[in-house]
């Protein structure tokens, strides 16, 4: 089957693209804004990639399917003549997953507002490691495993990242309750994606009725240590374990310690230690996505106490969660997808335990539908008062109708106030200028690090060229 991408550059959809590829499927697709990793790793697999939109093209083509990215909607012209002409079925992503992938497998969904694609990466290292065949779909560039997706096999494990974002244009659930799981990691749960959730309790809604297509010998592993995750699991139709630092969790986070190569800590099932774990992640939220996805290895291989989870000691990470782009004696870059405050705040926190006498700047682009908000001046003040400097870039006004959108230069004087030096840049370009200094020979330790779900108008990859 000819399938058209309309939107192939994004990470959930480029793996995709990828994955049935392999499956034997011609795959192609479009989109406008074009960028590493995931261009390098469609061109590299020898997938076209169109620029921009075209009707005319479209038709040239005559894909037997298209699948619609959910950045798309009215007035895009390929999408209008898809439901004008009628002639080319067309699909969700969520639905193409279902329809040639997830209807015939042991399905993990990894969920959660943070963590989701770290998880994900993990659970599927484990199961390669303990040599279960897995296919999974990985929402990033995983360092391990070695490529973001993998067939497997019909019958067999299939890790997926469960995003509670809405699947299209056309279809407004959230793009896991396509996914027919069998396990479900419900790793935290806080108020984002402004654009679609009204509030919490919207959020929580659409949790739940992923937690109800969770079959009776299904699993849900829950965050033991977040209440609002809780609230959902009081289920009588499946079988939950509570997974974190709290004392009634069926696996327990003990010992935990940030090391000056990563972190350390012990897993602890049921009351009899499990695991001991040294690796180069760091953070107390990153070890309990390892804890999460060690369960879920454990019981989709069919025993916990069996299941080696010392693998995870040799788990090197996700490219752009806490990436490690220039190592100097006096200069340390690190880049990271964070853009919720939460996210930011925990990784500065980890980041301040493991960087000591370093002199941490962070960049912050806030990009994301909910990042740019008013509503989150506070948070946002919370995780950014960690660092010793904080460069905020411009917000993104698109689709700004109806909605406040934060103040920056306010934001960067309430900083001020709660002793972090700040400013407020109006474009990437006198960011990028701001930093340079920072490229050339530190007289103290530095660390910079970036903060954004997008490619910050291109300012990483030049100052990590400028830092040599």
């Amino acid at each position: 089957m000819r399938i058209y991408f309309l939107g192939i550059a994004g990470t959930a959809m480029g793996n995709a693209a990828l994955l049935l590829r392999a499956m034997g499927h011609e795959v192609l697709g479009c989109d406008q804004a074009i960028y590493p990793p995931m261009s390098t790793l469609l061109e590299d697999a020898g997938i076209e990639i169109m620029q921009g939109y075209s009707v005319e093209r479209l038709q040239q083509l005559a894909p037997d399917l298209v699948v619609v990215g959910n950045a798309y909607s009215r007035g895009n012209e390929e999408v209008e003549f898809l439901l004008e002409n009628r002639s080319i079925e067309y699909t969700s992503l969520p639905e193409v997953l279902r329809r040639f992938v997830l209807s015939k497998r042991n399905n993990i969904v990894v969920t959660g507002t943070h963590g989701k694609t770290t998880t994900t990466a993990i659970t599927s290292f484990l199961l390669e490691q303990a040599s279960q065949d897995p296919g999974y779909m990985i929402g990033g560039a995983p360092i391990d495993p070695a490529r973001g997706w993998r067939v497997g096999y019909e019958g067999g494990p299939f890790v997926i990242e469960g995003d509670e974002y809405d699947s299209a244009f056309f279809d407004k659930r959230s793009k896991f309750i396509h996914y027919q799981p069998r396990i479900v990691i419900l790793n935290n749960l806080e108020f984002d994606h402004a654009d679609i959730f009204r509030d919490l309790q919207d959020v929580k809604r659409t949790f739940s009725h992923l937690l109800r297509l969770v079959p009776k010998s299904g699993y849900v592993l829950v965050n033991a240590d977040d209440e609002n995750a809780l609230s959902l699991t009081g289920l009588d139709f499946t079988t939950v374990y509570r997974v974190g630092t709290a004392h009634d969790a069926d696996l327990r986070i003990e010992n935990y310690e940030t090391t000056a190569e990563g972190s350390r800590f012990d897993l602890i099932w049921q009351g009899q230690k499990w695991a001991s774990v040294e690796w180069g992640m760091t953070g107390l939220f990153n070890a309990r996505n390892a804890a999460m996805a060690s369960l879920a290895a454990a019981l989709t291989s069919g025993s916990v106490v069996d299941f080696d989870a010392g693998a995870l000691s040799r788990f090197r990470g996700v490219k752009r969660r806490q990436q490690l782009r220039v190592e100097r004696e006096d200069l340390t870059v690190i880049e990271d997808f964070g853009h919720h405050a939460t996210a930011v705040r925990d990784t500065l926190s980890a980041l301040r335990s493991r960087f000591k006498d370093t002199r941490i700047v962070a960049c912050f682009e806030p990009r994301s539908n909910t990042s740019r908000l008013e509503m989150m001046r506070a948070p946002t003040i919370a995780a950014l008062e960690l660092a010793d400097i904080a460069y905020i870039g411009a917000v993104k006004s698109r689709n700004s109708a109806g909605v406040e959108l934060m103040d920056t230069r306010s934001l960067a004087a309430d900083l001020q106030a709660a002793g972090t030096e700040a400013r407020a840049f109006e474009s990437n370009e006198e960011l990028f200028a701001a930093l340079q200094p920072l490229s050339s020979r530190q007289d103290r330790k530095t660390l910079v690090i970036f903060f954004t779900n997008g490619s910050f108008g291109g300012v990483i990859e030049r100052f990590v060229a400028e830092c040599g």
